[in-house]
């Protein structure tokens, strides 16, 4: 499927003094900015904002990639996330919309659990803000993470779109924040990664 239709979720909750939620939303405004000039449509949501649950649903339905942006606090994403994903998946399972049931059926149980999605030939992408260094990842001698990927310690996210039919591709992730930030090389890494993600 060729990717024209981007909807991007701003998953950031602040914290006054610690999380202002700034380079979230630069990164946001980054792939917003390079989306639109490789000739992608872009809708955005800002949980902390507020949002309507059936307008959330219109835009996953919509979507060719949908985008999470979020921090990463206590190696998850903020709470309001988890609330927008229970209101706005557990809604579209009940209208019979970007999902249909677990895949499942009692006359053929060779069919695998997490097949019932709508969402097949869509895409899904998350860029997640660690203070985690990248070091930390990617190394059985990191004492933390014991060798997995960024993806994989964020795995519930996108196994949730994968559960919908969503396929999910690398993630973004930009590390060390606070004590080291290298913003301008992740925002431009970002860009490339976007940029070939659509044109690839």
């Amino acid at each position: 499927m060729t990717i024209k239709k981007v909807f991007i979720i701003n998953a950031h909750q602040r914290y006054e003094g610690f999380s202002e939620g700034k380079l979230n939303q630069a990164l946001v405004d980054t792939a917003t900015k390079t989306l639109e000039k490789l000739g992608c449509e872009v809708q955005t949501t800002h949980i902390e904002k507020g949002y309507d649950v059936a307008q959330e649903i219109e835009k996953h339905e919509w979507a060719d990639l949908i985008i999470t942006q979020t921090p990463v606090y206590w190696f998850n994403t903020p709470w309001m996330h988890k609330k927008y994903v229970d209101e706005v998946f557990t809604t579209a399972l009940s209208q019979g919309k970007i999902i249909i049931d677990d895949g499942r059926t009692r006359s053929d149980p060779s069919k695998q659990y997490g097949t019932g999605g709508l969402s097949q030939g869509k895409k899904y992408l998350l860029s997640a803000t660690w203070n985690a260094p990248k070091e930390a990842f990617d190394d059985e001698s990191q004492f933390l993470f014991a060798g997995r990927t960024a993806d994989d310690v964020l795995f519930n996210l996108s196994v949730n779109y994968r559960f919908c039919g969503f396929e999910a591709v690398e993630g973004h992730h930009t590390h060390d924040v606070i004590k080291s930030p290298k913003v301008e090389a992740s925002l431009n890494e970002y860009r490339d990664r976007l940029s070939n993600l659509v044109t690839g």
